[in-house]
């Protein structure tokens, strides 16, 4: 179906619902305020806005919302959270755009995805975060060799980039119970659907 205030762009009223279930969060309820996009560190890189991408997902134009690269650039800070009078959980919103776009190849900025896969595999296996491990799993994803090497040795220097990870069985498998919640819903929602 065509949108009558975007023409030319395919309305796509199944995202929004899908959008809303994943959140959690009734996005009808937004009015646009722009009090998301005024309070967004990270705003000023944005191609399209926090309030523009959720005008896109109430209007179901989902090629829009999903092709944003704003997505990829996203804090997760909820600071827009935090400022929505209406109580959106904004950040969910994205986060959960954020997933749909990864699982339907809209991958606009790739480098911040190869970062995020392997922040996530050292979490995985570590139970926490792996400096080092991390950084080279990017490296190598990446094909950055020299990403930031003229930081190592002065964080080397002051102990924040341990050579041994610290290894936590409680954290590990915490974390492992979290992934199987999550996939476990995932895939209950893909049922649904």
């Amino acid at each position: 179906m065509m949108n009558a205030v975007y023409p030319g762009r395919m309305q796509d009223k199944d995202f929004t619902r899908k959008v809303e279930e994943a959140s959690g969060q009734d996005i009808s309820t937004c009015y646009q305020c722009g009090n998301c996009t005024a309070g967004c560190p990270a705003g000023f890189v944005y191609d399209r806005q926090v309030n523009q991408i959720m005008r896109a997902v109430q209007l179901g134009l989902k090629e829009q919302a999903l092709g944003s690269a704003s997505l990829w650039y996203c804090l997760s800070c909820s600071i827009c959270t935090m400022r929505c009078p209406n109580n959106i959980d904004v950040a969910a919103v994205m986060e959960v755009l954020r997933h749909m776009a990864r699982e339907e190849g809209h991958v606009t900025v790739p480098r911040m995805d190869k970062f995020w896969l392997s922040f996530m595999d050292t979490v995985r296996a570590f139970g926490r975060v792996y400096e080092i491990g991390t950084m080279s799993l990017y490296m190598l994803r990446s094909l950055r060799m020299n990403t930031d090497l003229d930081l190592a040795m002065p964080a080397l220097a002051h102990r924040k980039l341990p050579f041994v990870p610290h290894l936590s069985k409680e954290g590990a498998s915490a974390v492992g119970r979290i992934i199987s919640r999550y996939r476990a819903r995932q895939e209950k929602q893909e049922k649904r659907q």
